[in-house]
Protein backbone atom coordinates (compact mmCIF):
# COMPACT_ATOMS: atom_id res chain seq x y z
CA UNK A 1 0.00 0.00 0.00
CA UNK A 2 1.30 3.46 -0.92
CA UNK A 3 0.69 5.78 2.03
CA UNK A 4 1.74 9.39 2.40
CA UNK A 5 3.69 10.22 5.53
CA UNK A 6 2.10 12.73 7.90
CA UNK A 7 5.39 13.49 9.62
CA UNK A 8 6.53 17.08 10.02
CA UNK A 9 9.77 18.70 8.90
CA UNK A 10 11.19 15.56 7.30
CA UNK A 11 15.01 15.61 7.17
CA UNK A 12 15.01 14.97 3.41
CA UNK A 13 13.22 18.30 2.94
CA UNK A 14 15.50 20.40 5.13
CA UNK A 15 17.46 21.93 2.25
CA UNK A 16 14.25 22.61 0.32
CA UNK A 17 12.68 24.38 3.31
CA UNK A 18 15.86 26.43 3.87
CA UNK A 19 15.99 27.35 0.20
CA UNK A 20 12.35 28.46 0.25
CA UNK A 21 12.97 30.59 3.36
CA UNK A 22 16.13 32.15 1.91
CA UNK A 23 14.52 32.85 -1.46
CA UNK A 24 11.08 34.01 -0.39
CA UNK A 25 8.94 35.89 -2.87
CA UNK A 26 8.33 39.57 -2.11
CA UNK A 27 4.75 38.90 -0.88
CA UNK A 28 6.01 36.08 1.38
CA UNK A 29 8.70 38.35 2.86
CA UNK A 30 6.18 41.12 3.50
CA UNK A 31 3.67 38.78 5.12
CA UNK A 32 6.40 37.15 7.22
CA UNK A 33 7.33 40.55 8.67
CA UNK A 34 3.74 40.79 9.88
CA UNK A 35 3.42 37.20 11.15
CA UNK A 36 6.74 36.74 12.94
CA UNK A 37 7.21 37.65 16.57
CA UNK A 38 3.62 36.88 17.64
CA UNK A 39 2.36 40.24 16.31
CA UNK A 40 -1.16 39.01 15.53
CA UNK A 41 -3.06 38.09 18.70
CA UNK A 42 0.08 36.54 20.19
CA UNK A 43 0.07 33.72 17.61
CA UNK A 44 3.40 32.10 16.73
CA UNK A 45 3.75 31.31 13.03
CA UNK A 46 6.38 29.18 11.36
CA UNK A 47 7.36 29.65 7.75
CA UNK A 48 8.13 26.92 5.25
CA UNK A 49 6.93 24.21 7.63
CA UNK A 50 7.10 20.63 6.34
CA UNK A 51 4.04 18.39 6.58
CA UNK A 52 4.40 15.03 4.90
CA UNK A 53 5.46 15.61 1.29
CA UNK A 54 4.42 19.28 1.33
CA UNK A 55 5.89 22.54 2.59
CA UNK A 56 3.38 25.03 4.04
CA UNK A 57 4.09 28.72 3.42
CA UNK A 58 3.08 29.73 6.96
CA UNK A 59 1.77 27.57 9.81
CA UNK A 60 0.43 28.36 13.27
CA UNK A 61 0.36 25.15 15.33
CA UNK A 62 -1.58 26.76 18.21
CA UNK A 63 -4.72 27.11 16.09
CA UNK A 64 -3.75 24.63 13.34
CA UNK A 65 -3.84 27.25 10.61
CA UNK A 66 -1.97 27.24 7.30
CA UNK A 67 -1.66 30.44 5.26
CA UNK A 68 -0.78 29.94 1.59
CA UNK A 69 0.15 32.70 -0.85
CA UNK A 70 -0.60 32.00 -4.49
CA UNK A 71 1.07 33.63 -7.46
CA UNK A 72 0.23 33.37 -11.15
CA UNK A 73 1.39 29.75 -11.39
CA UNK A 74 -1.52 28.70 -9.17
CA UNK A 75 -4.03 29.74 -11.84
CA UNK A 76 -3.20 26.90 -14.22
CA UNK A 77 -5.48 23.87 -14.34
CA UNK A 78 -2.69 21.48 -13.35
CA UNK A 79 -1.63 23.60 -10.39
CA UNK A 80 -5.25 24.02 -9.26
CA UNK A 81 -5.64 20.24 -9.24
CA UNK A 82 -2.38 19.82 -7.32
CA UNK A 83 -3.43 22.51 -4.81
CA UNK A 84 -6.75 20.74 -4.20
CA UNK A 85 -5.00 17.43 -3.44
CA UNK A 86 -2.51 19.24 -1.22
CA UNK A 87 -5.27 21.10 0.63
CA UNK A 88 -7.16 17.85 1.28
CA UNK A 89 -4.00 16.29 2.68
CA UNK A 90 -3.38 19.27 4.97
CA UNK A 91 -7.03 19.27 6.07
CA UNK A 92 -6.77 15.54 6.84
CA UNK A 93 -4.28 16.63 9.52
CA UNK A 94 -6.91 18.91 11.09
CA UNK A 95 -5.25 22.03 9.70
CA UNK A 96 -7.28 24.82 8.12
CA UNK A 97 -5.88 26.24 4.88
CA UNK A 98 -6.51 29.86 3.98
CA UNK A 99 -5.26 30.91 0.54
CA UNK A 100 -4.57 34.45 -0.62
CA UNK A 101 -3.42 35.67 -3.99
CA UNK A 102 -0.09 37.49 -3.78
CA UNK A 103 -1.61 40.87 -4.62
CA UNK A 104 -3.77 40.73 -1.48
CA UNK A 105 -0.56 41.24 0.52
CA UNK A 106 -0.09 44.58 -1.25
CA UNK A 107 -3.67 45.77 -1.55
CA UNK A 108 -5.61 44.37 1.39
CA UNK A 109 -3.34 43.13 4.18
CA UNK A 110 -6.15 43.91 6.59
CA UNK A 111 -8.19 41.03 5.11
CA UNK A 112 -5.39 38.58 5.90
CA UNK A 113 -5.19 39.78 9.49
CA UNK A 114 -8.96 39.56 9.87
CA UNK A 115 -9.05 36.03 8.41
CA UNK A 116 -6.42 34.93 10.94
CA UNK A 117 -8.27 36.54 13.84
CA UNK A 118 -11.58 35.02 12.69
CA UNK A 119 -10.04 31.56 12.52
CA UNK A 120 -8.62 32.04 16.02
CA UNK A 121 -12.07 33.03 17.32
CA UNK A 122 -13.61 29.97 15.67
CA UNK A 123 -10.86 27.74 17.04
CA UNK A 124 -11.38 29.06 20.57
CA UNK A 125 -15.12 28.35 20.29
CA UNK A 126 -14.35 24.82 19.14
CA UNK A 127 -15.86 25.43 15.71
CA UNK A 128 -12.77 24.75 13.63
CA UNK A 129 -13.46 23.43 10.17
CA UNK A 130 -10.73 22.15 7.89
CA UNK A 131 -12.84 20.59 5.18
CA UNK A 132 -12.26 23.36 2.66
CA UNK A 133 -10.14 26.34 1.89
CA UNK A 134 -11.28 29.83 2.79
CA UNK A 135 -11.79 31.75 -0.45
CA UNK A 136 -9.45 34.59 -1.26
CA UNK A 137 -10.99 37.91 -0.24
CA UNK A 138 -11.19 40.81 -2.68
CA UNK A 139 -7.91 42.57 -3.44
CA UNK A 140 -9.23 46.03 -2.61
CA UNK A 141 -11.49 47.32 0.14
CA UNK A 142 -15.13 47.32 -0.88
CA UNK A 143 -14.72 45.27 -4.05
Amino acid sequence: MNTISHRTNIKDQKLLRQNLRNNATAPEAILWRLLKGKQIDGLKFRRQFGLGPYVLDFYCPEIRLCIELDGEVHKSYEQTQYDEIRTRFIASNNIKVIRFENDVVYRNMKSIIEAIKEHKRMWERGCQSTDQTTPTPPTQEGK
